[in-house]
């Protein structure tokens, strides 16, 4: 994988960018990170802000030999790269929250928001993260890398690490042998699984008890009406649990 970064001193939001650079064919490995955003987004166009240089907001394009509804599975892949940085760089190990979040001690260092780019017959996936490095939107809910560890990290150190991480969790998603192997990484990871959760959709709200992710990356769900599966949607976790090793 031949990575290819961009670096803006500001923009409105990297996904927006890349997703306009995957639909005019640009090639798999595409990188654009930014100093700051003007209009960051987070899952259901959430604001994400965060002052100039305080935060890694990063997008990467990816185009990976996987049926679009593994979406997850390509989240995973950078969740899991993001978290395997953290743990090399200042010993920070955030559990994974389903379907987008890193978490420490229940407060959110890092999200996800991954949008599918289709042209004709071809199709990519733009995955942008941010990770808050030396400041948070809000403490009560929130943390950062040196609150949590006293080490400040530049966001270009930690994107060389996240993308050495992605380098080999990419090639996973091409075959069933490394998408297995992903899954069981992402699984050992996630802190929603074995928890009570509340999952909020457009078609309801659901309770239940997680219990793994699929060969999909999707979400299944002991329910009192039976199993479900989740594809999307957000996640309370509704009793505290230990951080995955």
């Amino acid at each position: 994988m031949v990575w290819r970064v961009e670096h803006f001193m500001e923009i409105d939001s990297t996904n927006t960018w890349l997703a306009r650079k995957a639909d005019e064919g640009a090639d798999e490995g595409l990188v654009a990170y930014a100093d700051y955003q003007s209009s960051g987004r987070g899952r259901l166009d959430r604001q994400w802000e965060a002052p100039t240089g305080t935060a890694l907001l990063c997008s990467v394009l990816l185009r990976p030999a996987i049926d679009a509804d593994q979406l997850q599975m390509a989240v995973a892949a950078v969740a899991l790269a993001l978290r395997a940085a953290l743990v090399r760089l200042c010993g920070v190990r955030p559990g994974l929250k389903w379907p987008n979040d890193l978490l420490v001690n229940d407060r959110k260092i890092a999200g996800l928001l991954a949008e599918i780019v289709t042209t004709g017959d071809q199709w990519a996936v733009v995955v942008g993260f941010g990770v808050n490095l030396t400041s948070c939107p809000d403490p009560a809910t929130s943390t950062s890398v040196l609150e949590e560890s006293g080490v400040t990290i530049t966001p270009p150190a930690l994107l060389d690490i996240v993308l050495e991480e992605l380098e080999e969790r990419r090639h996973q998603l091409d075959t069933e042998v490394g998408q297995s192997a992903l899954r069981d990484e992402y699984e050992r990871a996630l802190l929603t699984l074995g928890q009570a959760v509340r999952v909020e959709t457009q078609n309801g709200v659901f309770v239940g008890e997680a219990r793994r992710v699929d060969n999909r990356g999707r979400l299944v769900l002991d329910t009192a009406a039976g199993q479900m599966k989740f594809f999307v949607g957000d996640v309370v976790h509704l009793r505290a649990q230990e951080s995955a090793s």
